[in-house]
Parts: structure tokens; sequence; C-alpha cells
């Protein structure tokens, strides 16, 4: 795990990354900025458990692209994941949160995501665990509305205006960012080039 300090805001922004793109820089990027972080960890997962890994380039490859992308020096590219042998996301966040007392994190997630959360394992351990924000995706914007998380969860949703604070408050709490929106995609890239 990337080197943190007490009292730092700190994004967790993971995925496949297969391959990464200017997307995901942009998710990141936006999530710096607008939630005020001292740093976001780029976690580029071994694998997704809703995703065939048949077509997954290998980790150290996708880390190093990720490395190549990811430009800003608050963006920490890392796979801790692997080590420990962690495959779910709640399983993740647990770990994290056990290793780093007195850290106050936020999870990140693209708009795109929603539409499938509630197939997560744990999903709702997940809300409960750290504050979400959920970065606009072209195509997603409206998703937020009717997926299974914001209709569970609308009690928690915390206004955009209040982005800056949501690292320190206690979850459940999120918020959808709107902002510029890439319309690449890891999926299309991949098709593009010959892949599924």
């Amino acid at each position: 795990m990337p080197h943190v300090e007490k009292g730092m805001q700190v994004g967790l922004f993971g995925g496949s990354f297969n391959p990464p793109h200017g997307g995901h820089a942009l998710v990141a990027e936006i999530a710096l900025r607008r939630l005020r972080l001292d740093q976001l960890w780029w976690m580029v997962t071994p694998g997704n458990p809703l995703k065939s890994s048949r077509m997954q380039a290998p980790l150290a490859e996708r880390i190093g692209l990720s490395e190549k992308i990811a430009k800003d020096p608050r963006i920490k590219v890392t796979a801790f994941e692997a080590a420990h042998h962690v495959r779910y996301t709640a399983d993740t966040l647990a770990l994290i949160k056990a290793r780093n007392p007195g850290v106050d994190f936020v999870w990140i997630m693209g708009a795109d995501n929603l539409r499938d959360f509630h197939r997560w394992q744990r999903w709702r351990q997940i809300v409960m665990t750290f504050p979400i924000a959920v970065i606009d995706r072209p195509g997603a914007t409206l998703s937020f509305l009717s997926s299974a998380v914001a209709k569970t969860f609308d009690y928690a949703r915390v206004d955009e205006a209040d982005a800056p604070r949501l690292a320190r408050m206690k979850a459940p709490a999120w918020t959808f960012i709107h902002g510029p929106r890439s319309s690449l995609s890891s999926t299309a890239i991949r098709k593009a080039n010959g892949g599924g």
C-alpha cells in the first residue's frame, strides 16, 4: 500500500484498467480537484469477478500502462490487492481501513459502474465502509437515479457542492460529480485492437 499520513484525504480508484486510458486519467483528475485529495490510489486489480479474465492483459503490463497515464505525482499506482490475495472490493476496503487509522478515504467510481453495482459482492458493506464519489461518464449521467444503490442510499446523498468535505464524512455518504467526460472505454479500445 502507498504510504499515507494521518489526517490525509485519499481517493481509492480501483479497476482492471484493461487497458487504462485517458478517460481513467480524467476521472482521477476530477476526483483530485473536486474532492481536494492529498493522494489518489490508482488500484490495478488482479481481476474482476464480474468480467471474463480470458482477455485480460497481464497485471504487470496494466500497471506499466497505468503509470504512463497517471502523470500527477499525487496519483499512486498500486496493485497491492494481488500481494494480499484480495478478490472483492469489500475485502480491499476493509483491509485499507484496518491498516490506515486516522486517514480519510473516499471510494471513487465512474457513473457507468452504478448500473451493476448491486451485483458486486457485499455492495451494501462497501457503501457503509467509506464515502463514495461517483464521477460522471458518457451515457451514465442519469443511471444514478435508477440504480439500486442510489435508491437504497438516497438518504445518504450529499450535495455536489460539499464534495471537498466528502472524505471526512461518516459512511454512508455519496455524491455525484458532474464535469468533463471522456467517451473512451477499455472495452472499445480492446475491440478496436482485435481483442474482446
